[in-house]
């Protein structure tokens, strides 16, 4: 079905109603991003992407400039596919048409933040895409109270992707076994099926490869015991950022074999061995 797909730039008032409508569907959210300011962002360097399938809209990418003191890149605000669409890959083909863009405009990198307990997100940004995280965000956007990120602080990774394709991803040197062992996080399981922490093993911030173990399916876990959801987010928060400032960058991301595994994995490097 996906090679009846078009991806397309979204410049007009009425393709971006569209898009605001598409917004408010997938995110649950009453007030969707503002037309004027898609439109204002898409008319000053920005990007709006469209995919469709049989002429309907069925996923959208929205970004626009951002500066970090020395160089504009592009920064990817939101990216949504209808739910009746999910699983074919849509997200990451909007990713790659973004990038083409990106380089056309000049951009040299995009950046962008996710839910680093989106297992999802954390497969198609790191595992597929190629993007690294350095930089992890307390409590992001403040209180939200959309269906995804309610009741839980909104810890956020901010992932750089060069907009060159010329990069490589840093490749997976171990089994799953072995990554398993070499995670940061012990864990064991609850009776309702959830991995629940039980250690965090910091002997291995003394290698160059470490993994931090995630659950993977965070939002079905938030919804049962949304206690552990919580343990979860403050134990990883401190992981993170305790990897970040001994010079680790997240480079991978390994899904455990087996379809029903609680867990799967980031896989981080130091920054002075990645070659």
């Amino acid at each position: 079905m996906t090679e009846a797909l078009t991806i397309r730039s979204l410049t007009t008032t009425t393709e971006l109603e569209d898009v605001r409508a598409l917004e408010s569907r997938v995110w649950g959210e009453e007030e969707a991003t503002p037309v004027h300011q898609t439109l204002t962002a898409v008319k000053n360097g920005g990007l709006v992407l469209g995919a469709f399938l049989d002429e309907k809209l069925i996923g959208f990418q929205y970004s626009f400039p951002g500066f970090d003191g020395n160089c504009v890149y592009l920064c990817s605000h939101i990216l949504a596919v209808d739910p009746a669409y999910r699983s074919m890959g849509i997200g990451a083909k909007l990713k790659h048409a973004q990038r083409q863009e990106s380089k056309k405009k000049g951009y040299s990198y995009i950046s962008w933040t996710y839910d680093p307990l989106e297992s999802a997100n954390g497969y198609l940004n790191i595992g597929k895409l190629g993007a690294v995280c350095s930089t992890y965000i307390e409590n992001c956007y403040g209180d939200m109270n959309d269906p995804l990120n309610a009741d839980l602080p909104s810890d956020r990774f901010v992932v750089e992707w060069a907009s060159a394709e010329d990069t490589k991803q840093a490749q997976l040197l171990y089994t799953p076994d072995q990554i398993m062992d070499a995670s940061l996080i012990q864990w064991t399981l609850t009776d309702e099926g959830f991995p629940s922490v039980t250690d965090i093993d910091e002997k291995w911030l003394d290698h160059d490869v470490v993994s931090v173990a995630i659950p993977s399916a965070f939002q079905q876990m938030k919804e049962v015991s949304p206690s552990l959801a919580l343990d979860w987010r403050m134990r990883t928060r401190r992981v993170f950022q305790t990897c970040f400032a001994k010079g680790f960058q997240v480079t991978n991301f390994m899904k455990y074999p087996g379809s029903s595994a609680p867990v799967h994995f980031y896989i981080l490097t130091k920054k002075e061995v990645q070659k």
